[in-house]
This record gives C-alpha cells, structure tokens and sequence, in this order.
C-alpha cells in the first residue's frame, strides 16, 4: 500500500488581479511580496528587452504589449492601487479597479467598479485619475471616456516607440 501524496508546497502561479477574480484568500502581506516579485520581474524584462533606450524602464517591453492586460494589471497593483473583485455569483464584491481588454485592439480598458450602493461611481474621478498617474511614467498613455450612464474609464495603451 502506498501512503497518500502530501499535498503540494509548490506556490501557485502568480496572476496579476484584473478586477474579475474572487478576492483573495492569500494574507495581504504575502500578496504584497508576491506583487512586488512580479513588478520586479517585469523592471527586469524592461531592461533586458529595451537595453537600446535611454531609459528601459519607461517603455513596455514587447512582453507587455502582447499581454497588456496582465500587464497594466500588475502595474496598478503594485501600484498600490486596489482591485475590484467578484463573488462566487459574479457579482461585484471590492471597490477597486477593473482591467479588461477595449473595443479597439492595442489598448485596454480600465474603469473603477464597486458593489451597488459603495460609493465607487464618486469616487470614480479622482480614481480614475490615480490609475492614469501611477501608468504614466511606466509609458502607458490614458485617455478617458464617458460611456453609458456617464460612466467614466480609461483607454489604456503603450506609448509610441521613439
């Protein structure tokens, strides 16, 4: 008879918080780490990936172009900037922000969402303007839009290549 598997002490994979998953049951200082590994890691890939510009870590790398919805995720998490999130019904459960991919392709979307009644629709302005100033000096541009209902968002796409 063979004893039972342990179960695994792998950590599982990292996924930068769009705003559609369930909040997270990891403490929030291991969160935290794991974030600030992540955006490390990206910084790195920057460098190596953009060694030619003067400054590497201000241009997405082809990395991010190709995923940028992981990509600016990461950034506004690590960022300190909070997610929204979904409960087990899909319903909304966190205020925070959401990262979806847009209409057109080479952009994403960002729009700051809350449960009914939190509040977020007041606070989308200023929020909204927050996420805007903490891509900016990673060489994400924003424009916002005004959507249905006056629903505010951004467009979110990589700088131009100089």
């Amino acid at each position: 008879m063979t004893p039972p598997s342990a179960p695994s002490e792998q950590p599982s994979a990292f996924e930068a918080a769009t705003g559609d998953q369930t909040p997270s049951a990891e403490p929030p200082a291991r969160r935290e780490a794991a974030v600030r590994v992540a955006f490390e890691g990206l910084c790195q890939i920057r460098r190596l990936m953009n060694a030619g510009h003067p400054d590497p870590l201000a241009i997405p790398a082809d990395w991010e172009r190709n995923q940028m919805v992981r990509a600016v995720a990461l950034a506004l998490e690590a960022a300190g900037i909070p997610p929204s999130a979904v409960d087990s019904a899909g319903e909304r459960a966190a205020t925070g922000y959401r990262v979806g991919p847009a209409e057109e392709p080479g952009a994403v979307r960002v729009e700051w969402l809350g449960p009914a009644g939190s509040g977020a629709a007041q606070e989308e302005p200023e929020a909204l303007r927050r996420c805007a100033e903490a891509l900016r000096p990673l060489g994400w541009e924003s424009l916002e839009y005004r959507g249905p209902r006056r629903h505010r968002y951004l467009e979110i796409e990589p700088a131009p290549l100089p």
